[in-house]
């Protein structure tokens, strides 16, 4: 399959998932990972896909594996790990935890792009999404300037940018929710099945 984009897709699998009690980007859903689901959504607009985890069971997926670069520094650890990696100035970068993200909100993501911004992220649920966004490689040095000052907060690295936000229709909400505990996923399961 020949991709023309020049655009890497980062999944961050790297959390700790304390609230669901085991590796969310593993969790089933309709018969599939999150992680596939979230693999699918991206396929068509990038040409290489990275999950950024230290757990080897990501391996079964056939996409590149990264470790973090920094140990137990949170998502923002991870989005510096995943553009130190990419090859592509441009990046989809996803959290694991959105098994129902629709190609329409990624195409709209890649859409909105614009030279002059850093970061490109959805709003959706009355809430910025920063891992459901667009990041240039060029913002390593700021990300890595944050990091070793200690500071972890990823919506904070973001106001430090150049960052447009889209606000979604409401009725893409579902697909760009986030499944953090056990409730969660029943609410998207039953979703599904109305």
């Amino acid at each position: 399959m020949k991709h023309d984009q020049h655009r890497t897709g980062i999944i961050l699998a790297g959390g700790k998932s304390s609230r669901m009690g085991s590796d969310k980007g593993l969790l089933p859903l309709e018969g599939k990972p999150f992680v596939a689901h979230i693999i699918e959504a991206l396929k068509p607009l990038v040409n290489e896909i990275m999950i950024v985890s230290d757990n080897t069971e990501y391996d079964q997926f056939g996409v590149t594996r990264i470790e973090d670069l920094i140990k137990d520094a949170g998502p923002l650890a991870g989005l510096y790990s995943g553009l130190a990696h990419s090859k592509t100035e441009e990046n989809l970068v996803m959290s694991c935890d959105v098994p129902l993200i629709d190609i329409a909100v990624l195409k709209r993501l890649v859409s909105e792009n614009e030279e002059r911004y850093d970061a490109i992220q959805v709003q959706s649920q009355e809430k910025t999404m920063p891992l459901i966004a667009l990041y240039k490689k060029r913002i390593i040095p700021k990300c890595k300037t944050l990091l070793d000052s200690g500071e972890r907060r990823l919506r904070f690295f973001v106001s430090q940018l150049e960052t447009k936000t889209i606000v979604l229709d409401p009725h893409l909400d579902l697909h760009t929710t986030n499944v953090n505990t056990p409730e969660d996923l029943k609410r998207i399961e039953n979703a599904i099945d109305h």
